[in-house]
């Protein structure tokens, strides 16, 4: 599935009430010159919370002076998930676009705020998060993964990248929202955005109000962003007014999160589902090993403590996952530390609950997920202690209360550790793909029975259940590893396009193709797979387009290249063959991908944009997936994983690290995704003698994997040895 950035969304109102009494703390200490994310972003102090605010978190009530004595949550869960999703459902029906905005202003007004940002991330920046955490939807009603908005009185503006722009142009109200086309030339980023309303709000008003004041919550903003908007104000001030220390923009973080009142008590619970233990011989290396590999880097950073934030380096290190917390992702709501002598996991209790998984964490200290902020703190300004924190995948929350001189700030221990996979976490992600491509099989076998023999019409949503039940029947499925992308038509132009009963929906007949775009989650890997599918006679573009497009693929799968290369190197041999037909593609080409984890991972990536210098190592799993999208019409995408391993450049042959004799160290792809192409959409006359070599090899490394595995299913078999039967070069 493409990724260009990983973005998503959670509640600081949602959060236990010591978090919301750290970001208050937060804000009122934000002066002192010790706090490198607070002094030198001007996060203005906090004000007074309301008498009495009410909130879902179960249910949620808390008052000022409970504030004051540090009282507890107080939870229930008395409503099921279909009367929350109701509920829901029903808020949003009676408040319009309009009205929403109207609420925001008032509250913005009220507090004297010019701009409020609502991002689509929550504590731990993840990228798919629960419905509760869903604000800057319900607040734009745009639903696509990644996206910003950024509200003035007077305007509203979302920021997303080119996956989404199709999605966003359907689902916002254009009377009320505009679209900004993150990436265009013509399009300023947020915070330069920023910047530029800052001169005009310093210009033009008049007596003390001439400071650009940014409503933000520091608990799902990084602290990277806010020094991103720190530079880009010192920048305008700087070129404005030739004076970089005009402080003519500041973040105030004092009022925490604007939309929970609106939203109000429909909003829905958040989950938290029990840990279940990763078994060893998935994970490959045990937790303690984990752990001594972390200490030892410590060490070498001269840090007391390592914070991990990010939901699944807490799933990795912990050798732990969990259904449910995240919807597709087996990861559960939490938060870690380590230091020299101790080991601690921040989450609600109920998330330890069985012998299996006490016993797992028994060298571990649960702490409530409320009392992260306040231990980092104190163990941070205890005198000669460093934390060591990535900024980049942390809230600023979290960041804020480390003083500069403690502040060790670079990637994380876990972060390469997770991205290069060990032998088991390989074989596992290999058993995975061969699994999943007899239940592609199966899928595929049903469909073009339905379509192409029997003539008939068949839905986008009935492709998707089908699809993920043929995925269930596999041993060890789990869930889809994200929502099934099914599109019809012009319905596959819209790159992350999820198929619901409604105008949008569309039925595959003979006349359209079909992009499939899904994956799924295994006890031992992860897939993610897209073809693209024609059961009628497609039209000589889209088959040239197709034909490039997997040209662009097999120009990525068959490079041979020095480790540590980064993916940008790889990128044009994506490209070529589109960009030789005036074509191209807004997305990345490839992403990482976790094992049993993530479907969407870093650090590294394969994609035009030169800032991610993250070299590629042996052992990586990656995604390659050129596509072509005309707006209107069609879509294509072909997409496999790809393992990354050791070669001999001189003879082209798989070797290991202990093999190798020279300094430079080379790198080829291996296929983990077993699925055959559609040949009868490919010109071969614009492919070349090796291109199609590549192809038959290709075919029958999975008819050898994956026919052991449909024996007993004599239609999907069928189909499978006909894809996989070599090309007719003649075409």
């Amino acid at each position: 599935m493409p990724r260009i950035a990983v973005k998503t969304r959670f509640s600081s109102s949602f959060l236990p009430i010591r978090l919301r009494q750290a970001a208050t703390l937060f804000a009122l200490a934000s002066t002192s010159t010790t706090a490198p994310f607070a002094s030198s972003f001007n996060v203005l102090a906090a004000t007074s919370f309301s008498q009495q605010h009410t909130s879902v978190f179960g249910v949620l009530r808390r008052t000022s002076s409970s504030l004051s004595k540090g009282s507890t949550m107080s939870l229930s869960s008395t409503t099921t998930e279909e009367e929350e999703t109701m509920e829901s459902k029903v808020a949003d029906d009676l408040m319009t676009p309009a009205s929403k905005l109207d609420a925001l202003r008032a509250k913005m007004k009220e507090i004297d705020l010019d701009v409020y940002i609502v991002p689509s991330d929550d504590p731990h920046l993840s990228e798919y998060v629960p419905d509760a955490y869903m604000r800057r939807k319900f607040l734009s009603g745009f639903g696509g993964s990644a996206g910003t908005a950024v509200v003035t009185q007077s305007s509203a503006l979302l920021w997303t990248d080119s996956r989404y722009w199709n999605e966003a142009n359907l689902q916002l109200d254009g009377s009320l929202w505009t679209l900004m086309k993150q990436g265009q030339p013509d399009v300023p980023s947020i915070v330069k955005y920023l910047g530029e309303e800052a001169v005009k709000q310093y210009k033009t008003n008049d007596g003390d109000k001439k400071t650009l004041r940014v409503g933000i919550d520091p608990f799902v903003h990084s602290a990277s962003f806010a020094k991103e908007f720190s530079d880009a104000v010192k920048e305008a001030a700087k070129t404005e007014f030739d004076d970089e220390s005009l402080v003519i923009g500041k973040l105030d973080t004092s009022n925490a999160n604007l939309i929970d009142p609106i939203w109000g008590e429909s909003r829905p619970q958040v989950p938290f589902n029990p840990f279940r233990v990763h078994p060893l011989e998935y994970a490959g290396i045990s937790l303690a090993e984990k752990v001594e590999k972390v200490r030892d880097q410590m060490k070498e950073k001269k840090a007391t403590m390592a914070v991990f934030g990010a939901l699944d380096d807490v799933a990795y290190l912990f050798n732990v996952r969990s259904m449910g917390d995240v919807d597709t992702c087996p990861v559960g709501i939490a938060y870690a530390t380590i230091t020299n002598d101790q080991i601690i996991l921040y989450c609600d209790s109920r998330k330890v609950q069985s012998p299996e998984t006490k016993e797992h964490l028994a060298e571990v200290t649960i702490k409530g997920y409320d009392e992260i902020v306040d231990v980092i703190k104190e163990h941070a300004n205890i005198e000669g202690n460093k934390v060591w924190i990535d900024t980049s995948r942390s809230n600023l929350a979290l960041a804020s209360v480390i003083p500069e001189k403690a502040l060790v700030d670079s990637q994380n221990a876990i972060t390469p550790m997770k991205a290069r996979k060990n032998s088991a976490e390989l074989e596992g992600m290999r058993k995975a793909h061969v699994v999943d491509g007899a239940a592609m099989a199966k899928f595929m076998a049903w469909l073009e029975e339905e379509v192409a023999v029997q003539g008939k019409r068949v839905s986008e949503v009935e492709i998707d259940e089908v699809l993920t039940s043929c995925r269930a029947e596999q041993p060890g499925f789990l869930e889809c590893s994200f929502p099934t992308i099914a599109g019809v038509g012009s319905n596959a132009a819209i790159i992350h396009y999820r198929a619901k009963p409604g105008e949008l929906m569309k039925y595959l007949d003979t006349s359209e193709g079909i992009l499939i775009d899904s994956g799924g989650q295994y006890e031992y890997g992860t897939t993610d797979v897209t073809r693209t599918w024609h059961f009628g006679e497609a039209t000589h573009e889209f088959k040239e387009t197709y034909t490039r497009v997997l040209k662009g693929n097999i120009g990525v799968d068959s490079m041979i290249f020095p480790e540590n290369t980064p993916g940008f190197v790889l990128d044009v041999m994506a490209r070529k063959s589109l960009w030789e037909a005036g074509k191209d593609y807004g997305h990345g080409t490839g992403h990482g991908v976790g094992a049993a984890l993530n479907v969407h991972e870093g650090p590294f990536s394969i994609s035009p944009r030169f800032a991610n210098k993250e070299g590629l190592k042996q052992g990586m799993v990656v995604s390659n997936e050129p596509g072509f999208y005309e707006d209107g019409s069609f879509g294509i995408r072909i997409e496999n994983l790809l393992e990354m391993q050791y070669v001999d450049p001189e003879h082209d042959k798989s070797t290991n690290s202990e093999e190798k004799t020279t300094d430079k160290k080379f790198l080829k792809f291996a296929k983990l995704t077993m699925i055959p192409i559609q040949k009868n959409l490919i010109v071969t006359s614009l492919m070349s003698t090796k291109e199609l070599d590549w192809l038959d090899a290709y075919h029958e490394d999975v008819f050898a994997k994956v026919s052991p595995l449909l024996k007993e299913n004599s239609a999907a078999m069928k189909w499978l040895k006909k894809s996989c039967e070599k090309i007719d070069r003649t075409s």
